[in-house]
């Protein structure tokens, strides 16, 4: 079965997590991604404990549907080797610092000379331009100076990140969609371009409605825990024995809730009637409702909710979610065969187009596994792959 973006190669410059992650989605969807790694291997492969074969998880889980060359691009061997690939290529994506591109001599300008129809993208903390554009470009650094962070935790409590790299991850996402668009263009132009993704940007977007709220008011949001600051009640709420949320998006499941709890008088008192009265006296039915959810088990009121039509949902663990029938049964989670670790878990593709799915061609690639692949596409030959190796330009 054929892939979306089968034929379309990409040259991925990127370590850590925004740009491994860009990569292997566009991977997911048939691109052919060559991982050119330094010396020695990206660094995050040696960030385990816990590991798989010789890598860390945290590598192995960003890194499917690639294939590895690594390449000592301070080397002028190095650097025609990456020449001879772009002329193949159709999209390059790094994550250096600004600057540090230009002087590895694999910026777009450098490298668009060579291939006029290449799609570049760079993801940076905070752009490639601005007041700014110098500072350390990591994840908590963007999530802290966003707002996002400030608005995430409970009330009266320090701020707290995400527990994954939330401003990583989305950033791939939108840098993954926005080499899509720009192959688009290209398709109708014939033209490449330049992509300048910056971690920074993408979180202020997903300010959204935090963000137009304060437009509105002038008032800074704030830390709400799991609360929702314009709709009541939704949030999560302690049971007996656990936590659920509730979602009560509507007036007219605010009723049908009220009803199930056998409190008709909440929706008659005029304190709650309407969500915007409810939002106004949150904390005198969110005292109410704590009260109500802690007399009775989670899987009582679940049972209970969800026959009755209302958003509900436990909170499960991530132990919880791996196991989940539904997760497993959408493919979420599936078995390969790694080369080293043998058969290991993996996440699936959400992408569920109904022609042309995404798929988990194989596995993680161990340090260099295709350097001697790529360099007899590329039309070397065996004595010139093994002087190469020999001077260490490759390994």
């Amino acid at each position: 079965m054929s892939l979306p973006l089968e034929g379309i190669r990409i040259l991925d410059f990127t370590r850590f997590m925004s740009g491994p992650f860009a990569t292997m989605l566009l991977g997911d969807l048939g691109a052919d991604v060559i991982k050119i790694e330094p010396p020695g291997g990206e660094d995050t492969r040696g960030w385990g404990p816990p590991w798989i074969g010789t890598d860390s998880a945290y590598f192995v889980s960003v890194n499917r549907n690639k294939r590895s060359i690594i390449i000592d691009l301070k080397k002028a061997e190095g650097l025609e080797i990456v020449k001879k690939l772009v002329e193949k290529s159709d999209v390059i994506i790094e994550n250096f610092r600004p600057g540090v591109a230009k002087q590895l001599g694999i910026s777009y300008d450098h490298l668009s000379n060579i291939n006029p129809k290449l799609v570049y993208c760079s993801i940076s903390g905070f752009g490639q331009n601005g007041p700014y554009r110098d500072k350390p470009g990591y994840d908590l650094v963007a999530l802290a100076m966003s707002g996002l962070m400030s608005i995430t935790g409970e009330p009266d409590r320090p701020p707290v990140k995400f527990g994954v790299p939330i401003a990583d991850l989305t950033t791939a996402m939108l840098a993954a969609l926005s080499i899509i668009a720009a192959l688009m263009w290209r398709e109708k132009t014939g033209k490449g371009q330049y992509i300048d993704m910056a971690l920074l940007d993408v979180q202020v977007l997903l300010l959204s409605h935090q963000a137009f709220n304060y437009f509105v008011t002038g008032e800074e949001p704030k830390r709400m825990g799991s609360s929702h600051p314009n709709i009541v009640p939704y949030q999560a709420f302690e049971t007996i024995d656990g936590y659920i949320i509730v979602a009560v998006g509507s007036e007219k499941l605010w009723k049908q809730f009220c009803n199930i709890i056998e409190r008709t008088d909440l929706a008659e008192n005029p304190r709650f009637k309407t969500n915007a009265d409810r939002v106004v006296n949150r904390d005198e039915l969110i005292k109410e409702l704590n009260t109500i959810f802690r007399s009775k088990s989670t899987s009582f009121w679940l049972e209970k909710l969800e026959k009755g039509g209302i958003p509900v949902a436990p909170i499960l663990t991530v132990g919880q979610v791996l196991n989940d029938e539904h997760v497993k049964y959408r493919g979420m989670v599936f078995e390969i065969q790694h080369p080293e670790a043998g058969m290991i878990k993996m996440l699936g593709t959400p992408f569920k187009l109904s022609a042309t799915p995404g798929r988990v061609r194989y596995s993680p690639p161990t340090r260099g596994q295709h350097t001697y692949e790529i360099l007899k596409e590329l039309g070397y030959s065996d004595n010139e792959i093994f002087e190469l190796k020999s001077k260490r330009v490759v390994e």
